[in-house]
């Protein structure tokens, strides 16, 4: 019998669209060494910091594109179909950071969901008790603030223009590993956090076993992905941006397929306990810089 290939995240079709080099998002290097070879596409590695990207990569105004006029309603019609799938993983992430605890701390809190999507999470948190936020770019958005009567806006974080100080918690999944500048998002969650406020941030993770296993054939190792962050990169990258990391979470052994279901939750259980997952999370503490 076929052994059936792992599934990719959803993306957009490979495209050989305006890009352009970049230096290290992270040191600022220009000297890179091969990463990983993807179907059409490739990643480098930074020599001096070991941060894995995209390179040439996409402009920004392409990326723009492909979320909210070319494949925008694909997107929102796997995200619908999906929903209810990642909500339950989202909030499993955020009880193993100790969302819950924080939310215990404080009095009307004040939450950000950047790359919200149909804002599943933001409707829970808003019954919860939550003032929530949401930044989405893609037809989500709409979708959203009219059926779900949220407050999402459809700019990238830094053009909304957000009073300094405006949140408690900042909640980015699945999202810094598709910007241009993460180094830069980074430093406006920092600005927008009051102080001590945390940022958690859910990404796949290039140091994972999964990833190690299956090299280019990573289901995260797909070509809307322009960054794929390591424990170590995006914690030096977070405190570079003035934030102190307090907890660190991985999970995930086995894709779905790619070994028997007995075998999968073995993997599962073994990479959670040793911290090699395929999908992180890490929950960090504004600081003044």
């Amino acid at each position: 019998m076929t052994k059936r290939q792992p599934l990719k995240t959803w993306s957009t079709p490979v495209c050989s669209g305006n890009s352009r080099m970049v230096p290290c998002n992270l040191c600022g290097g220009g000297s890179f060494r091969p990463g990983l070879n993807c179907e059409g596409f490739s990643y480098v590695r930074c020599v001096h910091c070991g941060l894995v990207q995209m390179n040439p990569q996409p402009e920004k105004t392409e990326i723009w594109q492909r979320y909210s006029e070319v494949f925008g309603k694909d997107y929102l019609s796997y995200e619908l179909e999906n929903e209810a799938a990642f909500l339950k993983l989202q909030q499993l992430a955020l009880a193993d950071a100790g969302f819950e605890a924080l939310e215990e701390e404080l009095s009307l809190p004040r939450v950000l969901d950047i790359g919200c999507a149909t804002g599943a999470l933001l409707m829970s948190l808003r019954d919860r008790g939550w003032r929530v936020t949401g930044v989405e770019i893609s037809p989500s958005a709409e979708y959203a603030r009219n059926e779900r009567n949220l407050d999402v806006r459809s700019l990238p974080l830094e053009e909304n223009h957000f009073p300094p100080d405006s949140f408690d918690a900042v909640l980015a999944s699945h999202l810094i590993e598709h910007l241009n500048d993460p180094h830069s998002f980074l430093d406006e969650t920092h600005r927008v956090l009051r102080p001590d406020g945390r940022i958690f941030i859910t990404t796949p993770n290039i140091r994972g076993f999964q990833a190690c296993l299956l090299g280019g054939r990573w289901r995260s190792a797909i070509f809307d992905h322009l960054y794929l962050f390591s424990v170590q990169t995006l914690k030096t990258m977070l405190e570079k941006s003035g934030f102190t990391v307090e907890k660190v979470c991985t999970w995930g052994g086995l894709a779905a397929g790619l070994a028997p279901l007995w075998l999968k939750k073995a993997a599962d259980r073994a990479v959670k306990r040793l911290g090699n997952g395929d999908v992180m999370i890490i929950r960090a503490r504004k600081i003044q810089r």
